[in-house]
């Protein structure tokens, strides 16, 4: 088959889609990337609550599906909102990169005596855009300053050299992605325990959809994406974000979820959420990724005490 794949014009999301294109052809199939310009990449300027969240980066690539522009499309799976066009759904979650945050320091702001994870001087301006990122960094150490901070990978590397802030977050899984694109020269580079910084749901993970037609078409499209399915990466991603779901978490809220198998064969999930209060912490573990979400959803948020629907 000839297959259009349809992608965001970043460099990770390039990266992202041609690797998944690559799989793909393996199987025989020819991919041609399209790429799709959406909301969130026009308007750089703004915060994610200020430009409609949730679904930002997500909504024009999911119309050209519909509209039957691109045969599939390639997703950070945490830009993916938890509700999506019912004619549309995701075929395949590949093998999950580390879903970890890492805090990318420039020398003069790196204090090597601070305590706990976050080891830079008193004051030290951090940029994110990130509801969550802002939360438990102020949550851990209340006496930084967390500055906006929007833009692709390289853009905030070289707006963090510029020296506009001391420190910067990024997702482990996107710069090990762009790998030697990267210029970290001069930088620390530190991963944040996980448990600890908790990320957000589906981190690390890509989404690969596809339109559910009954077509001969369609179905072989399907056919050709499950192929690329990580049984345990979808497993771990369906708890984070089926406690999202509950949490009404997206841009807005500072919600964070890992869910990861543990050494005793149980399910093991740590989550963090704050909708402008104090931040909640919840961990618990569990045989059923669906039935762990559920039980810790109380202890982040009361008021959703009866659980899940």
């Amino acid at each position: 088959m000839k297959l259009r794949l349809g992608t965001r014009g970043s460099a990770l999301a390039l990266r992202q889609s041609e690797t998944v294109a690559e799989r793909i052809r393996s199987q025989g199939h020819e991919v041609r990337l399209e790429r799709i310009s959406t909301r969130g990449d026009q308007q750089q300027n703004l915060a994610f609550e200020q430009i409609g969240a949730p679904g930002v980066f997500v909504r024009e690539l999911e119309r050209a599906l519909l509209d039957d522009r691109v045969d599939l499309v390639v997703h950070s799976y945490k830009d993916l909102p938890t509700e999506s066009p019912r004619e549309l759904s995701v075929a395949a979650v590949p093998e999950r990169l580390d879903a970890a945050d890492r805090l990318l320091v420039g020398a003069p702001a790196l204090d090597p005596e601070a305590s706990g994870i976050l080891p830079i001087i008193p004051g030290a301006r951090v940029g994110t855009a990130s509801a969550r990122r802002r939360a438990l960094l102020l949550d851990l150490r209340p006496d930084l300053e967390v500055v906006h901070l929007r833009g692709n990978v390289p853009t905030r590397l070289d707006k963090l050299r510029a020296g506009g802030y001391d420190a910067i977050l990024l997702a482990a899984a996107g710069v090990r992605r762009l790998g030697e694109d990267l210029d970290l020269e001069g930088l620390t580079d530190l991963r944040l325990d996980p448990s600890v910084f908790v990320p957000a749901p589906s981190q690390g993970a890509l989404a690969i959809q596809v339109r559910d037609g009954s077509d001969d078409r369609d179905r072989g499209i399907r056919h050709a994406v499950t192929a690329l399915d990580d049984p345990e990466a979808r497993r771990m991603v369906s708890a984070e974000r089926r406690l999202q779901a509950g949490v009404e978490g997206g841009c807005q809220v500072a919600f964070g979820a890992w869910c990861r198998p543990g050494t005793d064969g149980l399910l093991h999930m740590d989550a963090v959420f704050s909708d402008g209060g104090d931040l909640r912490r919840a961990s618990g573990a569990g045989s059923d990724p669906l039935e762990l979400a559920d039980r810790l959803l109380p202890s982040l948020r009361p008021a959703m005490a009866k659980g899940l629907a």
